[in-house]
């Protein structure tokens, strides 16, 4: 691998305009691409085979009127008065509205029966011209401007619905310039000159908006998350800086050991640039593993992820060299502080010391560390996931405002309506039992109503709505919604957005153990491959479970039971998006590799040369300790800046990550993995004769012995460990 990513970069550098030129053509061919056949972008959250999966088939192939998207107009009366009194305001306003573009009708809440008893509040019901999926966000977000901007004396006007929460924008908060912002300081530290610390957050930026460009043409093809972006962004900036970092800060390393700039970037590309494509490879085969669940949603997002870190990978091997080759000296330019520093040894650094005392002393550093992870991951225990509503959006917004309007007047189940389809056609009732159904729909503990069945206009399809007593995130409904699939023939099916999540949860949970295990295995085998051994696999896959764990129980704690939330801008404790806790599954273990690979194969290295293993374990931490801090840092800081997001989701993501990310770079690779090192000695790189001969081999490190000025494609230093060995330049 070493001699592919070199060979690869010296290209790259030898052409510079070239490689620069084919960057920007590349670029602008796949947003041109994306232009022309790019999709919008959409949730599916169908669970395929699922109840509700059928129920909306059923609704968009034979009853084109109920397949169209639908939103509630609410309507509040102010200073004690009531909609009767304002009856002729009420009128204006939903003339109004029914002008709006997208709007095909409009009800009329007097006629339709839907005032509260005590008549201040009421809705009608808005039918789309498009089915919801075809609007897509920005038409959703002018038609709320739209409703909202409504003047009416006397009233409050409110667009709220599934369908608009589901479609409603996040807002422009700056969060993702915050985390550019604090990594660029981190880089300053890092490399103490400008040129080299915007270096990385150029790379990245370029890397992402080409990402962005291809999961828009994917868009075209298949049905996209609205989240992929953001999600698949998120990822793209921590990973796009810090493979930069690995790289620059190798090349800067060699040329002050005396190397010139073609030797020292051929160097540098044969070792961190192979420890990237590696550290790449395997974070885009873990988010690429989500397909394994058979969601719409969370393939999407896992796809866009992996493009997002491809396009990171491929920037770090070909577009940075070519920006390397064409600075030169200029690397140097704009520097901060001190001009130099004295070049440390690995017995100066506190992080060999630090690995001779943990290796002198590693059972209490093991159990201190497990009991620490074990007592921040136990609140995980009592997680409870489900889909947020729109009860769990920002107070100001128009559809959370709906939501408690409409709470208000009607009870909290008027939010999660359950939408029964009658497939005719079918197996089971018939027309003459559709009044029957219905009857023994309102009969089960729960459900407050049932509106009148409306039949497809060929006689085969029958929708009507039950309304439960409880709402769209309450564990109650979900208990209701099994109840009314008991009492129901088989051609009955139950939709809704509770019954959606909840036949998404139970095809999650199907399909989870197979995910996890495939996940577990790929990394695993890979691990083996570089480092020929078993130990290291196992221990690896241990240790990011323990960190994985520790950043769901952060998220019990903070999100679940509230402890802090309004430090987040939250009201209280909200509801966990089941979704993001499998999200952060492959990405966190993708991720847990990079940090896992670079301390262990500077350990390895060290051991092979000197036979100590004390030793090595505290060589591997003082060439590994500073960079992979940095590294981590950079992660933390874009990671954390989506705490920042309006979206809770979006803050549950970020904080889950950074929080994994923080525990994995220090408790974890710091403390757990050289106490667990210095116990197994020898046993760390055990791997049974014929395993070895059978396993193919996986080069990304060799010896350090290339003179000063070797350009060729021959073996160098330990990719990992000589990335590792870059932490020593941030210490000078």
């Amino acid at each position: 691998m070493n001699r592919l990513t070199r060979a690869l970069a010296m290209a790259s550098a030898r052409h510079p305009w070239r490689t620069i030129a084919s960057w920007v053509l590349a670029v602008a061919a796949v947003f041109f691409l994306a232009a022309l056949g790019g999709g919008t972008f959409v949730d599916d959250f169908s669970a395929p085979g699922s109840q509700s999966s059928r129920a909306m088939e059923l609704v968009n192939s034979n009853f084109p009127e109920a397949a169209k998207g639908k939103a509630l107009v609410v309507l509040a009366a102010h200073d004690g008065t009531t909609l009767e009194e304002d009856r002729t305001a009420v009128s204006a306003v939903l003339k109004q509205v029914g002008e709006l573009d997208h709007v095909a009708t409009v009800t009329d809440p007097f006629q339709s029966g839907t005032i509260s008893r005590d008549g201040r509040i009421g809705y009608a019901e808005l039918t789309l011209d498009v089915p919801e999926r075809d609007m897509g966000k920005p038409a959703f977000a002018t038609l709320s401007k739209g409703v909202t901007s409504i003047n009416a004396d006397n009233l409050r006007v409110e667009l709220g619905g599934d369908a608009v929460f589901l479609n409603a924008g996040g807002g422009s908060s700056g969060h993702v310039g915050i985390g550019l912002l604090v990594a660029l300081l981190v880089l300053l530290v890092v490399f103490g000159t400008f040129v080299a610390a915007v270096l990385p957050i150029g790379l990245a930026i370029v890397a992402v908006g080409a990402g962005i460009g291809g999961i828009t043409l994917m868009a075209g093809s298949m049905d996209v998350s609205v989240s992929a972006v953001p999600v698949a962004g998120l990822v793209g900036l921590g990973v796009g800086v810090d493979y930069a970092l690995f790289v620059v800060a190798r090349y800067r390393e060699n040329r002050n050991h005396g190397r010139d700039n073609e030797a020292a970037l051929a160097s540098a590309m044969g070792t961190s640039g192979a420890a990237v494509v590696f550290a790449g490879g395997t974070v885009v085969i873990a988010t690429s593993a989500l397909v394994i669940t058979g969601v719409g949603v969370l393939t999407s997002i896992g796809l866009a992820t992996a493009m997002m870190v491809f396009s990171s990978v491929v920037a770090a091997v070909t577009l940075l060299p070519a920006l390397l080759g064409l600075l030169g000296d200029r690397i140097d330019k704009g520097r901060i502080g001190r001009g130099h520093r004295p070049v440390k040894t690995a017995e100066e650094t506190a992080w060999w010391r630090f690995g001779h005392r943990v290796s002198a002393r590693p059972w209490p550093y093991l159990l201190a560390s497990v009991a620490v992870l074990l007592a921040v991951a136990a609140p995980a225990l009592w997680m409870q996931t489900g889909f947020p509503a729109a009860g769990d959006a920002p107070k100001e917004t128009t559809h959370r405002q709906a939501y408690d309007l409409l709470t208000e007047g009607f009870g909290v189940g008027i939010n999660a309506p359950l939408m029964v389809v009658i497939d005719l056609d079918a197996p089971g009732v018939d027309a003459a039992g559709v009044q029957a159904v219905a009857a023994d729909i309102t009969a089960v503990p729960g459900i407050v109503s049932v509106s009148d069945p409306q039949t497809s206009e060929d006689g085969d399809t029958v929708v009507f709505t039950a309304t439960p007593t409880t709402g769209p995130a309450d564990l109650k409904t979900s208990a209701t919604i099994d109840r009314v699939r008991h009492v129901i023939p088989g051609n009955v099916y139950v939709s809704g957005i509770t019954a959606v999540t909840d036949d998404l949860n139970a095809q999650l949970s199907a399909k989870l153990p197979l995910f996890i295990g495939a996940v577990i295995a790929v990394s695993f085998l890979l691990l083996m491959l570089v480092f020929r051994s078993v130990a290291v696999p196992l221990k690896a896959a241990v240790m990011n479970l323990l960190s994985i764990g520790a950043a769901y129980g952060i998220l019990v704690v903070v999100f679940q039971w509230g402890w802090g939330a309004t430090l987040l801008g939250l009201d209280g404790p909200t509801t966990i998006t089941s979704v993001i806790v499998i999200i952060m599954f492959p990405i966190l273990f993708g991720l847990s590799m990079d940090y896992e690979v670079f301390l262990l194969s500077r350990i390895r290295e060290e051991y092979h040369r000197t036979g100590d293993n004390a030793e090595s374990v505290a060589r591997g931490l003082a060439g590994t300790g500073r960079v992979v801090t940095s590294a981590a840092l950079i992660m933390i800081a874009v990671f954390s800046s989506f705490v920042f997001s309006p979206i809770p989701s979006l803050k549950m993501l970020g904080l889950g990550l950074a929080a994994a990310i923080l525990i994995d770079a220090t408790i974890v690779r710091m403390m757990l993995v050289p106490a667990t090192m210095a116990l197994l000695g020898a046993a760390n790189w055990w791997l049974p004769g014929w395993l070895d001969r059978v396993l193919p081999r996986v080069t990304v490190e060799s010896s350090d012995d290339e003179p000063p000025t070797d350009t060729s494609l021959s073996s160098t230093s330990s990719a990992t460990g000589s990335t590792a060995e870059a932490g020593e330049l941030i210490g000078r």
